[in-house]
């Protein structure tokens, strides 16, 4: 494990001395922002290797997006803004820029695009650019050429790792850090790519917060092909005895009358898609009143808020997750079942209330897959002052999963856990205020709150 340090140490030192960029080359963006309240961004992009271990010639070039501090705020430092997925651009923070300036008040906040992501290097380059036919996204007809091309140059698509993803972490940190604190904001699979930068790197940071914390690699039974299991029990922990057995009834019906609605598709995923969202969440059970009773309005009225919902996460055009690494990375390393069949996943939903599709679309993914490295499973020997801060109601990420996290990373350095009872995921969008009470003080070095009540 040391020698691979040393090496990964070595290459990025390279990389960065023969990299003409420097702290303060931000300049002007190629797509402009309008974000309410606060000056325009600034833009940087940075050559970096393909593959940091030498196997592989190349680089890929990362964008990356800064917002500063307001001129008359003081500055502290930097806060390196660290999104999920995997396949999540940097633009998902954009709309809550506000929120982070409350969180972090005199910080400069730097927005990187995953490689594969935003602006940043893409799998399928040709597919992926915002002139193909769906810009960013994927339409269906392009599909079969980006695997295609996925397939015919395996090597390079192997090398879109999070290991690799983590060593460009690591060095756009040193590259573009300036005088002040530096911390690092995660969430989700940002929280995995932030933990594998602290074994693969000595990055030197004054804190990192990690936000809707993955499970332990080490433990199978939490990873993404069981999602489904975690939506049921998330779903079904918000209902009563009364209306779970009134939900049993309407799904072993054979009047579908949500099908007017939400046409063919399984209302059970569309129950489990409210639960990343907790002002429709709480519509749950009278929902299920009211399908029971044969009506659709409440059911109407909240397809039409969470496809807003939807668009107001996802205003810009850089905003489009990239599937195409969604499925790599996801099947390479967070699925331990690479056999998984449409029956089984299909089994093991047959009895569920709430439904999650990313087991379905881990049993039919189509990529060249890598093998897990050494990194895997394993925990940084040494964190800097680390938060972590989760949700009791998150989907995405298991609770009790961050938790047994929690208490392994807590041999590396001075960890803290803060409780957002009712919190769902991605807490600066579902739960702002207890997520601003918490980082706000972590990073002023209060003490801060074990728990905080979202609802």
């Amino acid at each position: 494990m040391l020698i691979l340090k040393i090496k990964y140490l070595l290459l990025t030192l390279v990389a960065l001395f023969a990299n003409p960029l420097q702290a303060g080359s931000f300049g002007p963006c190629d797509l402009e922002l309008n974000v309410a309240g606060f000056s325009s961004s600034t833009c940087a992009k940075s050559k970096l290797p393909l593959d940091y271990a030498g196997n592989v010639e190349g680089s890929v070039e990362l964008a990356i997006r800064k917002f500063t501090v307001e001129e008359s705020v003081q500055r502290r430092g930097q806060i390196w803004l660290i999104h999920g997925g995997p396949g999540e651009p940097g633009a998902g923070f954009y709309p809550f820029i506000e929120v982070f300036r409350a969180a972090f008040e005199g910080f400069d906040l730097i927005v990187p695009d995953h490689r594969g992501t935003g602006e940043s290097t893409r799998l399928c380059p040709a597919e992926e650019s915002l002139e193909s036919e769906a810009g960013y996204a994927m339409a269906n007809s392009e599909w079969g050429a980006c695997i295609g091309s996925m397939f015919a140059n395996p090597e390079r698509t192997k090398a879109f790792s999070i290991t690799n993803a983590a060593n460009d972490l690591a060095a756009l940190i040193e590259q573009y850090r300036e005088p002040g604190e530096v911390y690092v904001y995660a969430v989700s699979y940002g929280t995995q790519l932030t933990l594998r930068m602290m074994q693969v790197s000595e990055s030197k940071l004054d804190g990192i917060i990690l936000d809707g914390l993955i499970p332990p690699e080490s433990m199978p039974e939490w990873d993404l092909s069981y999602r489904t299991a975690l939506v049921d029990d998330v779903g079904r922990s918000l209902l009563s005895e009364k209306s779970i057995g009134q939900y049993q009834q309407l799904l072993a019906s054979e009047t579908n009358v949500w099908h007017d609605v939400i046409g063919s598709g399984d209302i059970r995923q569309f129950m489990g898609t409210l639960l990343s969202f907790p002002e429709l969440r709480e519509r749950i059970p009278d929902l299920i009143d009211e399908l029971v009773a044969g009506h659709t309005d409440l059911l109407t009225d909240t397809m039409i808020e969470l496809r807003e919902a939807h668009h107001r996460l996802a205003p810009y055009p850089q905003s489009e997750p990239s599937i195409p690494l969604v499925m790599l990375i996801s099947g390479s390393e967070n699925n331990s079942r690479r056999n998984l069949s449409a029956e089984t996943v299909a089994a093991e939903a047959k009895d569920a209330l709430f439904i999650h599709p990313l087991p379905g679309l881990l049993a039919s993914a189509s990529a060249p897959f890598y093998d897990r490295d050494n990194y895997f499973g394993q925990v940084p020997e040494r964190l800097p002052r680390t938060l972590i801060i989760h949700g009791t109601l998150d989907p995405s990420t298991p609770y009790k999963g961050a938790k047994l996290h929690a208490e392994l990373l807590d041999k590396a350095g001075d960890v803290r856990f803060s409780t957002v009872i009712g919190g769902a995921h991605f807490l600066p969008v579902v739960a702002p205020e207890c997520f601003i009470k918490a980082a706000s003080a972590f990073v002023s070095t209060d003490e801060v709150p074990e728990h905080c009540d979202s609802l």
